[in-house]
């Protein structure tokens, strides 16, 4: 069967891939797609195993209103009457629609269209909302503008990278090995910005561990350190930018070496390296993620790093680029069809004539007045009642959303929430009252945005499961059952594309440099065949921005005041990714492979915050916030500094008791952006006590899970879960162990005990309660699930007679390789680069995200050589 050629599911790097189906129609075989300009042919762990993702189990196969199935009919008519009757009886601002980058750009058009064109009302927010938002407020600050005045290829001639807020090497592994191959050919120098020391950091020439929230005083001490030293370029500045009365001023005041270096808490002669590479290398792209934007101060932190580049010339050139780097699939494409509340549509806002423009060619009845309601501010006026009905689309707000235990309160409270999605049973869909089933990866057909503007196909190359439909059918069918049936009369993704286009480029005329009006009249079989392609080109090259005056803006931006730990809450909080998983889950969840390399919520402390709190390696810890409090793993790490915390923002409801993320953060946001604070929360932490500790592993999983802590993960044959309760642990065991031939050992006086089943000789279950330090390692028993090899001397050992060279836990997913291998390879071959483990291994060599994790094996390796 031929490959189809796509766009990954996952990252905003938009990565190509050659999708090959099985028979079974619920896999296929994954590679990059060398043709693709954003990857060329190179995949992370991530992408590398989505074959193992499109099964049909835990999918949503049929609509269902009040937990019943129904048929699509039904579900169109009832969704539609309870939204007519709720606009009739309350006007259209008692609706709204809460949708995700994980929509393609037809998808998100035709949502947009509905809201904003038909009923009215501007409250369609996007969980784009929590992640990039302060990015676009940002440009529409300085550049009049939402767009990214960078590409890929600036990364290929920087002569100086800095990475501010971003774990590029897990979060974007893709672009990661870029830099680094633009580092090997050429020297570029890089810089990591970031409070903790990731693997991104391994290496970089310098690595500025700041203190949390103080990127303002750093960026607006090195624009001061460019002002003294004469390198800001002024022909650039008269000629492209405005600059406010006393801007200059403002800079000339505190913001001295010494003075920045204590706002950051930074060593002075590292502030001084940072400042020496940036006057040494007028190439220089800033690249900027979820640490930047993610701040109650998020819009003001991107504005000093635009500033910094506007006012030193370094932008519209070949390696020169401020350059915000998205999290999700099509952020882009949601921000280019107004899926913000604050934007309306083809990059133009609320201004009258704006919004005119856009009635006139919806040719619609009303056109939304203003901006709606911020993701926040939506589920707040949701559980106040103001909002009484919402359409969430593609997304797990109930997880995502900040403060998510208030975000329950007001779905439980709602009168009417649908949910669209592709997954049956998510924390969110337990509260709609209708699901309708949406179609997944690989079933899905239309566009998709990347971080440089490019545009790719995303193509179906599976049946859909089920009765699932795609997102812009299910909505252009309820606009039509509402009444709207002539303006949503698309058959097809290529109908609603060439809508798009030509709205971007209606009355244009060189205003937005967003306009995609050659592609106004693509035919379907030019569409179907579309190759990537960037809208824009090369953007500001000529010095010329989307603002009246056609001129940018620098805007005057100082550091708040970074308040001292409080009493009741001494730790600082921060969230963020893991390498190998994506989101809430529901789809790397169901990777075997991608649930090795954390199998757990980790809560990531410094040693000495540790002790000081009681805490030990490996036991588990409760994280509070006033907000709310979950359990997690203790990850004892010398990349913290002192007094702030690291958790994930992955688990759910669905996968564990613990590690709830987003009940732990603040609602507070960005006043510009509305952009959530989820880097800087108020916390503190204490041991988690528990009677007893243990694991399960199991072919079928009782539901739900009787113990204080569980927290499951995926292997090949079943499931691991670990474990830690309260009470009787043999009473707990009777509780979750299947039927079956039971084999069991007890120790009492260790609090020890161990159970197998077997059905046939086959293994269905085992479980091991003990001290932690006594459990036996989960790998060979993982294997032994569903086989009938092993001998029940060995399953209550926890260990074979004639074990198999232990792996140690996986660095490198891709090929499953664990530090133990690593470690000997290494020491006896003699291995003194990734490039020879890669050569010996093959580790790291297919998407490189575990590199940094290798080199610090060598590098450990060199030290007790030399030690």
């Amino acid at each position: 069967m031929n490959a189809t050629r796509t766009t990954c599911a996952y990252c905003g790097v938009g990565c190509g891939v050659l999708a090959t189906p099985a028979a079974d129609g619920q896999s296929a075989a994954i590679v990059g797609d060398p043709e693709h300009p954003a990857n060329a042919g190179r995949l992370c762990s991530k992408g590398t195993h989505l074959g193992e993702t499109l099964s049909h189990e835990g999918r949503l196969l049929h609509p269902e209103i009040s937990g019943k199935r129904t048929s699509w009919d039904k579900a169109i008519a009832h969704v539609a009457r309870q939204f007519r009757r709720t606009i009739d009886q309350y006007g259209p601002d008692s609706v709204a629609f809460y949708v995700s980058g994980q929509l393609l750009t037809e998808d998100y058009y035709v949502a947009n269209k509905l809201m904003k064109g038909f009923i009215g009302s501007a409250n369609i927010d996007t969980n784009s909302r929590l992640c990039m938002s302060s990015a676009v407020a940002g440009h529409m600050r300085a550049f009049g503008e939402d767009v990214v005045p960078a590409s890929y290829d600036d990364l290929d001639a920087a002569d100086l990278i800095v990475l501010v807020g971003s774990n590029t090497a897990w979060c974007h592994p893709v672009i990661y090995q870029r830099i680094m191959a633009a580092r090997a050919a050429r020297g570029s120098k890089l810089v990591v910005i970031d409070p903790r020391r990731t693997e991104t950091c391994a290496d970089a020439d310098l690595h500025l561990a700041l203190r949390p929230g103080s990127d303002v005083a750093l960026m607006n001490g090195l624009l001061a350190f460019a002002m003294r030293e004469g390198h800001i370029d002024r022909d650039y500045v008269e000629r492209s930018v405005n600059v406010p009365d006393g801007f200059w001023e403002a800079l000339e005041n505190d913001h001295d070496l010494w003075s920045v270096a204590r706002a950051c808490d930074l060593p002075p002669a590292d502030l001084q390296a940072f400042f020496d590479l940036f006057a040494a290398h007028p190439r220089t792209v800033t690249m900027f993620s979820q640490g930047i934007n993610q701040s109650i101060r998020g819009t003001d932190q991107v504005n000093s790093i635009l500033n910094l580049h506007l006012a030193t010339g370094r932008i519209g050139k070949p390696g020169a680029a401020p350059f915000s780097i998205t999290g999700q699939p099509n952020a882009m494409g949601g921000r280019e069809v107004g899926g913000l509340a604050t934007t309306l549509a083809a990059h133009m806002d609320f201004a009258p004539e704006n919004r005119d423009l856009v009635r006139r060619f919806w040719a619609s009845p009303t056109i939304a007045a203003k901006p709606g309601l911020k993701a926040v501010d939506l589920f707040r006026s949701i559980g106040e009642g103001r909002v009484k009905a919402v359409w969430i689309m593609a997304t797990n707000p109930a997880v995502s959303l900040p403060d998510a235990g208030s975000v329950r309160e007001a779905l439980a409270a709602c009168r009417f929430v649908v949910v669209s999605d592709c997954i049956a049973n998510t924390d969110t869909s337990a509260f709609a009252h209708v699901k309708l089933p949406a179609t997944g990866w690989g079933e899905k057909d239309g566009t998709v945005t990347n971080s440089e503007r490019v545009i790719s196909r995303q193509r179906a190359f599976l049946p859909p499961a089920g009765e699932a439909r795609p997102d812009w059918w299910i909505i252009k069918e309820i606009a039509r059952a509402m009444g709207w049936r002539e303006a949503f009369s698309f058959d097809s993704s290529a109908d609603i594309y060439r809508e798009h286009a030509r709205l971007s480029t209606y009355q244009n005329a060189g205003k937005r440099v967003f306009d995609i009006g050659c592609h106004a009249a693509i035919s379907n079989l030019a569409y179907n065949a579309m190759q990537p392609w960037r809208w824009g080109g090369d953007a500001f090259a000529d010095g010329r921005f989307s603002t009246p005056d056609g001129k940018a803006q620098l805007v005057p931006v100082s550091q708040m005041e970074l308040g001292k730990p409080l009493k009741a809450w001494p730790l600082t909080l921060n969230t963020g990714r893991y390498r190998d998983q994506w989101h809430t889950m529901t789809r790397t969840g169901l990777s075997a492979r991608l649930g090795q390399h954390r199998q757990e919520p980790l809560v990531e402390i410094h040693a000495e915050d540790a002790l000081a709190q009681g805490l030990s390696d490996g036991g588990l810890a409760l994280v509070a916030t006033p907000q709310g409090s979950s359990v997690y793993r203790v990850c004892i790490s010398d990349g913290q500094r002192r007094g702030e915390l690291f958790v994930p923002i992955h688990w759910t409801d669905q996968q564990s008791t613990g590690g709830r993320t987003g009940a732990l953060a603040r609602s507070a946001t960005d006043p510009h952006s509305g952009q959530p604070g989820f880097k800087n929360a108020p916390a503190r932490i204490l041991p988690f006590a528990a009677d007893w500790h243990g694991f399960l592993i199991a072919s079928v999983l009782p539901d739900p899970m009787p113990a204080s802590y569980a927290t499951k993960v995926r292997t090949k044959a079943g499931w691991l879960v670990e474990l830690a309760g309260d009470g009787d642990p043999l009473a707990f065991a009777k509780r979750i162990l299947p039927r079956g031939e039971r084999i069991e050992s007890h120790d009492s006086a260790h609090g020890q005990h161990r159970f197998a089943i077997l059905r046939d000789g086959v293994v269905v279950a085992a479980l091991y309660i003990g001290p932690l330090s006594r459990l036996p390692r989960r790998e060979w028993l993982i294997a032994q699930l569903g086989g009938s090899e092993a001998s029940a001397t060995d399953l209550l050992a926890g260990r074979s007679a004639t074990p198999a060279p232990d792996r140690g836990a996986i660095v490198c997913s891709c090929f499953d390789i664990g530090t133990i291998t690593l470690t000997k390879a290494i020491a006896s071959q003699r291995l003194m680069t990734t490039e020879a483990v890669g050569a010996a291994l093959c580790a790291g060599t297919n998407c490189g995200s575990c590199k940094p994790a290798i080199q610090r094996l060598i590098t450990q390796h060199k030290e007790a050589a030399h030690g």
